[in-house]
């Protein structure tokens, strides 16, 4: 895409990179935990190791690429989403081929540490990167439609993997997921992304400022990664994105066996993850529209709230409504966190090293999902409750709203963004 042609057609391009950046997000759907989960008996039955040793696994590959995430960050900041995501894309292919070939339980460890590094940490780091240097007064909406159509799309990965699976074999899944990555993503990459609204004479939001809103953010100078995490605010939204990535994901991992226990067959209960889509899709855009216009000091303790609404129902979960309404607050629970936490970083701390600040809130949020599992099923065995369990874990998310409601003001890059 030549500069020379897109100055030659001046509709603004952000909302172009919000639709890419969608697509390119739902394609991590082979190393999120969604799409995982269709292989997990297949290890077991195939590999010969015990479902405890694939969780073993699962957690130490979590782990393992949660600790680099700050690092791809500050090399996206430096090469640009373009040039970073194609970089990405091209590896995360690679690594979905060598999970086609696992044949024990140590390659299964790495053949996971590889995924998620690539496909669930460093390719949604990347995609969410891709809109987030285009928008600043609508960057909450943005981010909260990219959210809702990442999570509508990527509800469609196991699906497709399953087929082929059924059609085929588990490992020739992996093939056809890493084809569907380098023939989707890296085109788009190399070819639909610009890295900033200047590459090509356009202004965020598709707006030129005002002269004196334009000097106004010229001397305002964002925070380096370092400085973002002596503050209190950095540590406030990390720590909520990871209480919504421990729970969800430790409710997810268990969501047979405990729906199970309220009396719903495995199929009922993996129909479950339909109202959640429908919940993170419909909260991705509302908490979006309510991010541009409210403080952290709210928005936050809204997103706990309905955490702790979820986990609150799982101790009433019966067939029927009750259970399709716990689906559904599970469901924007996640969806309203991730547009907040992605709407408030750059706020509070510009976008000049965004990167590797957001790197380092997602390795918080990735490694609490490595943990949720395991944190869940000790507490079950120790309650002898799902529910019980699970009303024990609000009281995190309770406490991190009380948290976030006391924040202190804080300087802005923009005078429309309110302080906290």
């Amino acid at each position: 895409m030549s500069i020379d042609f897109l100055e030659r057609h001046k509709t603004f391009f952000g909302w172009r990179m919000v639709a890419f950046a969608s697509i390119t997000g739902a394609m991590t759907g082979p190393g999120q935990t969604i799409g995982i989960s269709v292989f997990i008996d297949h290890f077991i039955a195939d590999l010969g190791i015990s479902r405890s040793e694939v969780s073993m696994a699962y957690l130490v590959g979590t782990l393992g690429a949660a600790l680099l995430l700050p690092l791809i960050g500050n090399r996206i900041d430096r090469i640009g989403v373009r040039r970073a995501m194609t970089m990405i894309a091209t590896v995360f292919g690679i690594a979905l081929v060598g999970m086609a070939g696992v044949n024990g339980l140590v390659a299964l460890a790495v053949g996971f540490f590889a995924i998620r590094l690539f496909g669930q940490g460093s390719l949604t780091l990347a995609s969410t990167l891709a809109v987030t240097h285009w928008f600043d007064r609508q960057r909450g909406l943005a981010l909260g439609i990219a959210a809702t159509a990442m999570s509508i799309l990527m509800s469609l990965v196991p699906v497709i993997l399953n087929v082929v699976i059924e059609a085929y074999s588990w490992r020739t899944a992996w093939i056809v997921a890493a084809v569907l990555v380098w023939v989707i993503v890296i085109p788009i990459a190399q070819w639909g992304l610009i890295d900033r609204p200047s590459d090509v004479g356009q202004y965020p939001d598709g707006v030129a400022p005002a002269t004196d809103d334009a000097a106004a953010v010229a001397l305002t100078p964002s925070a380096t990664r370092e400085e973002a995490i002596r503050t209190s605010r950095f540590w406030i939204v990390a720590i909520a994105s990871a209480t919504v990535g421990l729970l969800s994901t430790a409710l997810n991992f268990h969501q047979i066996s405990m729906l199970g226990d309220a009396g719903l067959s495995p199929t009922e209960a993996a129909a479950m993850f339909l109202p959640q889509v429908i919940g993170a899709a419909v909260a991705g855009v509302v908490f979006g529209y309510l991010a541009d216009r409210l403080t952290g000091r709210i928005l936050i303790p809204m997103v706990m709230t309905t955490l702790v609404v979820s986990l609150l129902l799982t101790l009433v979960l019966e067939p029927g409504s009750a259970v399709i309404l716990y689906a559904i607050t599970l469901g924007a629970a996640g969806g309203s966190s991730r547009t907040v936490t992605s709407t408030l970083l750059p706020r509070w701390f510009g976008v000049g090293h965004i990167g590797a600040i957001q790197g380092s809130a997602t390795l918080i949020t990735v490694a609490s999902t490595a943990l949720g599992p395991v944190m869940f099923a000790l507490a079950r065995n120790a309650t002898g409750s799902y529910g019980i369990a699970a009303a024990w874990f609000a009281l995190i998310p309770i406490g991190v709203a009380i948290g976030a409601a006391t924040l202190k003001p804080a300087p802005t890059s923009t005078d429309h963004a309110d302080a906290a």
